[in-house]
């Protein structure tokens, strides 16, 4: 680790938010309903009381955003005539979920705020960008938009691999609500790669900021990737950020903690184990330095569990 090189790129007194973690791994080790393809979304149709049970495990562990259990509820995760059939009632039930425990925490501590992010996942593939169909968009948000919109307090569309997926997603939003939108993407992350970050798709990071800014993001964040190409990324990001027209914009991470993954077209076939070295002591130093690097909103993604948002939340006063 550059110290040296983090702390130039730091910026004092910016205040840092804790996000959430994983939600699928979080419902497994709870015992909810879990298989693949459905993923977390089992548990909305089988046992929505496990993910009312996950979202209260990460609010009392400190996070101060928790995001709706809604990353399944896509066509080729819960299949074409489920999803036509009750996405908007499952999009709905995530949201009023999240929301009463949002509301809950506030209730019974009221100087702490908990904020609801609605998840808006790729929507076809994740890590394939090449399989996005813009065409077929709308007919997907659109129930997605409609039933979390009443109970969240802004939009997450993360694990983007494309700026074309996330700002067709950012503009189909804009057309009929107004709520902040966060757009979080995830990076290549493959083992042994050097060279300046990308999104999956190719993209240059620094470039894709400027995109999603320029087309109304009100944070840029990234997700579902290894921590080890997360700092790159940070500091691209940041340097956009700070010379653009919106410099409060927010900067996030939230990193997996399993092995990279290489793409495929059945991404079903079992579930990637979890890394030995990325504990809640271990998680925590990338967050630190993530923080030094410019980073104001963190937390976890895939396997990263409220013990790890416990330590970070418990540190939150050293960063």
């Amino acid at each position: 680790m550059n110290e040296s090189a983090d702390k130039q790129n730091h910026a004092p007194n910016r205040a840092v938010t804790i996000l959430d973690g994983g939600m699928g791994r979080l419902l497994q080790r709870l015992g909810a309903p879990f298989r693949l393809p459905e993923w977390s979304a089992l548990a909305l149709i089988e046992g929505p009381e496990y993910v009312s049970r996950a979202h209260q495990s990460f609010a009392d562990s400190g996070a101060e955003i928790i995001t709706t259990n809604t990353f399944g509820l896509v066509p080729h995760m819960l299949g074409e005539a489920r999803f036509h059939s009750l996405a908007l009632t499952l999009a709905d039930l995530a949201g009023r979920l999240a929301r009463a425990v949002a509301d809950g925490a506030a209730a019974r501590r009221p100087a702490s705020v908990v904020r609801v992010a609605g998840s808006l996942p790729p929507l076809f593939k994740s890590y394939q960008p090449e399989k996005f169909i813009a065409s077929r968009a709308p007919e997907i948000l659109a129930p997605l938009v409609r039933g979390l919109a009443p109970h969240i307090d802004f939009w997450l569309i993360e694990t983007q691999s494309s700026t074309a997926e996330a700002l067709t997603d950012l503009a189909f939003i804009r057309q009929t609500n107004k709520l902040p939108i966060y757009v979080s993407y995830t990076l290549k992350d493959e083992a042994g790669r050097i060279g300046p970050p990308e999104l999956r798709s190719g993209e240059p990071v620094g470039e894709a900021v400027a995109a999603t800014l320029a087309a109304g993001a009100d944070a840029v964040l990234f997700n579902c990737s290894q921590p080890e190409v997360m700092s790159e990324a940070v500091i691209a990001a940041r340097r956009v950020i700070d010379a653009s027209s919106k410099p409060a914009a927010g900067l996030g991470v939230y990193a997996n903690a399993f092995l990279p993954e290489p793409p495929t077209d059945d991404p079903y076939a079992g579930i990637t184990g979890i890394r030995s070295d990325l504990d809640p002591e271990n998680y925590l130093k990338w967050v630190r330095r993530w923080v030094t690097q410019g980073a104001t909103i963190v937390g976890g993604c895939c396997g990263i569990g409220p013990e790890h948002i416990a330590a970070i939340s418990k540190a939150r006063q050293t960063f």
